[in-house]
């Protein structure tokens, strides 16, 4: 389980923003943040409150990662020839439940996580039961057989709210998903604007 699961709308309400592009987002209906100093005026962000914003919304958007698994996604993007920021988007999205959620397999990016820890996926016919598996250019992600059926994969495939990005080829007849190639920024629909340069400038700073 993840440790968001009973909460996922209050990093939303804590950014302002509809992090996710989800109708039941509450900043919908208010951009303020939560508790009962939500709607004081908010002071100007210093650079460091800037950049740990862009960290902490880029963070959390895949599922509200930890800071080691972020920070060290973010090591191996450093090391690669690139644009770094551009490298930790990629790397990001060849997480599996990423894939999962972009295939629109399941409708959130948490239960992406759960579905692929609870042996529903398989990757190239082999069963794959570790969210952050990194795929690679070329394999197929499958819905299991025995879980083809199950209500949230039914529901998540019909929903409008969100289309699959062209990185990724998706049969919904079979309930697979190719990963095409890795993406860069611009090529991720993100409902918000995210700004990996800022964590670049993070780590490095700090």
């Amino acid at each position: 389980m993840t440790k968001r699961t009973a909460a996922k709308y209050k990093l939303d309400r804590r950014m302002g923003e509809n992090i996710w592009g989800r109708p039941k987002s509450p900043v919908n209906k208010r951009e303020y943040g939560p508790g009962q100093h939500g709607q004081r005026r908010k002071n100007k962000l210093s650079d460091f409150g800037t950049q740990l914003r862009a960290k902490q919304k880029l963070k959390g958007y895949y599922g509200d990662l930890t800071e080691k698994q972020f920070r060290r996604i973010y090591a191996e993007a450093e090391r690669l020839k690139g644009d770094t920021g551009e490298m930790l988007v990629g790397l990001l999205e060849r997480r599996l439940d990423a894939v999962v959620y972009r295939a629109k397999f399941v409708p959130t990016i948490w239960a992406a996580r759960q579905f692929v820890n609870h042996g529903h996926v398989t990757v190239n016919g082999k069963r794959v039961n570790i969210a952050s598996y990194r795929v690679r250019e070329g394999d197929i992600v499958e819905v299991k057989q025995s879980s083809k059926q199950l209500a949230i994969v039914l529901e998540a495939v019909s929903l409008a709210e969100r289309d699959v990005p062209d990185y990724i080829e998706v049969d919904n007849s079979k309930l697979t998903a190719t990963f095409v190639r890795t993406p860069g920024l611009s090529d991720v629909p993100y409902p918000v604007v995210m700004e990996p340069n800022l964590v670049v400038e993070f780590y490095a700073q700090n």
